[in-house]
């Protein structure tokens, strides 16, 4: 007994204690559900006495030396995490993240890690303070009385034991833990099991894990690999639920026009047999499962148009106000006007973003960056727009007014850009400077107009990508110098400081669009020229800024934090633009769309041949059904919405369904919308398109 208490009474034991408090204090503060305490309480519980245990093994000085480190170490990984979800609303897997961070330098996010540092300063004292003084204090109280060579003697023998007896302990709590995971009734969309064999969805990771096991399986995936899950049985039926076949069955029998497919040649059957993975004949399957989109009265529309495409950064549409922002107002009311449109966020911020805009899939919810592996891997990616007009004899040509950033120098390249920013490509951008010679930041769209037209104006048919930068956070007139520069224009406006700062950053983007749409006009392309343009995402970590522009709450419990639990999706709620000059009258659409189903609309309107089965995306203007998914894998149809939280379906206004009815739909769409978050990662992991298409 009196060993066994000795055990206890050790101030090795205090690691443990404290990965428990870390993981309470830390639940608690970021608000998440207390429900899966069993599961990350076992798992921090079992590392703690791992730690521990080799900390037993150590003589006094050195096991509190590194007692010391490993108490430093995991509090500040807390503290990162905490910072993480509050500027960028993901938490991130640190150690797979390493040389995509390392890669973006972090210099756009300096001033605003200082700013959210210090708005969690309660935070940080409990995560990283804290623990390093209860540390501290621990060792001080419980620290054994010096002796000689033979208490140094049974020191050793009491180290030994004890170093096992807590390693044994730590394999018993981790297999508690694994049968609490593994054999314990949970229900929802997501449970610990599927999370625990899984490198994605990291915040569920978090939330029902905890910090400690996520960052301990992402080591884990590292070296080992990702354990292969089942994948979704390939269900007919259900890919057949968005179709619009059933209009389309219609129209043939009034003997209206019946439009053919957009498909391709493909044999997936010969695909799937001869397939080198699992992920690939899954895919073939999948693929040769799915009914394609039909052509439609608007296919080709746009043939041998200019394309102009431009990636807002941190954009949304309730900023646009017809005297305000009178080009924004024209575009995004004169061309095609997307009622429903939603730009939801997903992994990775604006490489997400982009992701979603140039090839019509999902990023994968976790690292490596999607986007950034197909540079790296060069996947081949017939179907972006650039590699689809490159074909036709276009000149693409693609801006960014910035450093290199998540190894766009060569992800960008591969979608068939000619890619041009400020370093580390062929023909380096030049920044706009003060009189000192000092580069703004963030740089300013218009200049970035003003400084490429010319280049490429008389290069026609031209493919452009701007990826734009004005509204990049903070928003402040003092953290961004787009915001000083248009702060008398926004000076009367009855909004709060940080709201006018955001609204006077994108004036840049106004000034940009303007610059555009005259250029064009004055060399007599405009109704040749199609302006794409789309968000890499919301203002996520402003959402006061979203509330005063809409007028409206979004039910939020935190402005600061996004969580989609709570959080009404119109928050989401985005502006699509789709214009040109040659439009005599606006086209309205009231189907929900996203970012993913740009490119398969597009697609169409310039008459290019591609696979609509092939993407996760939809031509919003088919017959088909869009899906709008969220981050959480809540989603949106015509139908209705599904909160993944509660496991609940709204019906639409209008739409009647009975129960089973309602079951069935809601079945059919969980598989669609799990299957085409999958394809991104597939696709590249199996570099598919190149089986397939080449």
């Amino acid at each position: 007994m009196k060993k066994a208490a000795g055990f206890f009474k050790n101030w090795r034991m205090c690691i443990p204690f404290l990965f428990l408090y870390l993981e309470i204090v830390f639940h608690l503060y970021m608000r998440l559900d207390m429900t899966y305490a069993p599961v990350f309480l076992l798992l921090a519980g079992a590392a703690g006495m791992f730690c521990a245990g080799i900390l037993f093994f150590l003589p006094e000085l050195p096991a509190k030396i590194v007692g010391a480190v490993i108490t430093a170490a995991a509090s500040l990984l807390f503290v990162i995490e905490c910072i993480s979800r509050d500027i960028l609303q993901q938490y991130f897997q640190i150690f797979s993240a390493v040389e995509t961070a390392a890669g973006n330098k972090l210099t756009d996010y300096a001033s605003t890690v200082v700013q959210s540092v210090r708005e969690n300063a309660g935070g940080v004292f409990l995560l990283f303070v804290l623990p390093l003084l209860i540390y501290t204090a621990w060792v001080k109280i419980t620290e054994p009385k010096k002796g000689g060579q033979s208490r140094k003697k049974e020191a050793f023998i009491n180290g030994l034991t004890n170093g096992l007896l807590s390693l044994a302990a730590a394999v018993l709590v981790h297999g508690a833990a694994l049968a609490v995971i593994f054999f314990a009734p949970w229900q929802g969309d997501f449970t610990p099991e599927m999370l625990y064999c899984t490198d994605t969805n990291i915040d569920d990771q978090v939330e029902q894990l905890g910090v400690i096991a996520m960052l301990r399986l992402d080591v884990r995936n590292q070296i080992f690999g990702v354990p292969e899950g089942s994948r979704a049985q390939i269900d007919e039926e259900a890919a057949a639920a968005v179709t619009g076949e059933e209009q389309e069955i219609e129209a043939e029998e009034e003997k209206e026009i019946v439009y053919p497919y957009n498909e391709m040649d493909i044999d997936f059957d010969a695909l799937k047999a001869s397939a080198s993975s699992s992920g690939s004949a899954w895919l073939s399957e999948y693929f040769a499962s799915l009914i394609p989109t039909r052509q439609n009265e608007y296919t080709g529309m746009f043939e041998g148009y200019n394309v102009i495409f431009i990636t807002a950064e941190g954009f949304s549409g309730y900023m646009i106000d017809p005297e305000l922002t009178p080009t924004l107002y024209k575009l995004s009311h004169e061309g095609f006007v997307f009622n429903n449109f939603y730009s939801t966020l997903h992994f990775t911020s604006t490489s997400g973003g982009e992701f979603q805009n140039l090839t019509g899939l999902y990023p994968k919810a976790g690292f490596p960056v999607s986007m950034s592996e197909t540079g790296k891997q060069g996947t081949y990616l017939p179907f972006t727009l650039a590699n689809q007009l490159n074909r036709l004899g276009y000149t693409s040509i693609g801006y960014h007014f910035n450093q290199n950033m998540y190894g766009r120098e060569l992800s960008h390249p591969n979608l068939g850009y000619e890619w041009r920013q400020f370093t580390e490509c062929a023909s380096p951008l030049t920044a706009e400077t003060n009189e000192y010679g000092n580069a703004y930041w963030p740089q300013s769209d218009d200049y970035m107009i003003s400084q490429t037209f010319d280049e490429y104006k008389d290069l026609q048919p031209f493919n452009i990508y701007y990826l734009t930068i004005s509204g990049h956070l903070p928003y402040s007139f003092d953290g961004s110098q787009m915001s000083q520069r248009n702060s008398e224009l926004v000076e009367a406006l009855p909004y709060s400081e940080k709201t006018k700062a955001y609204i006077a950053a994108n004036l840049e983007l106004e000034k940009g669009l303007t610059r555009l749409v005259d250029n064009l006009e004055e060399a007599g392309i405009a109704d040749k020229t199609v302006i794409v343009m789309a968000p890499d995402h919301i203002p996520y970590s402003d959402l006061d800024v979203l509330e005063e522009l809409a007028g409206r709450s979004f039910n939020a419990e935190s402005l600061e934090n996004l969580d989609e639990k709570t959080v009404d999706v119109d928050v989401y709620r985005n502006t699509w633009i789709l214009w040109s000059a040659s439009m005599d009258e606006p086209v309205t659409v009231d189907k929900p769309c996203s970012q993913v189903d740009i490119l398969p609309t597009v697609s169409n309107l310039l008459g290019l041949q591609y696979d609509s089965r092939m993407m996760a995306g939809t031509d919003v203007l088919s017959s088909a059904d869009p899906i709008v998914i969220f981050f959480s894998n809540s989603w949106l149809t015509e139908k209705g919405m599904y909160n993944r939280y509660t496991g609940t379906f709204e019906p639409a206004e209008g739409v009647v369904m009975s129960e089973e009815e309602k079951n069935a739909y809601v079945e059919n769409i969980k598989y669609i919308v799990s299957s085409r978050l999958s394809l991104g990662q597939l696709i590249i992991e199996n570099d598919y398109y190149r089986q397939a298409l080449e």
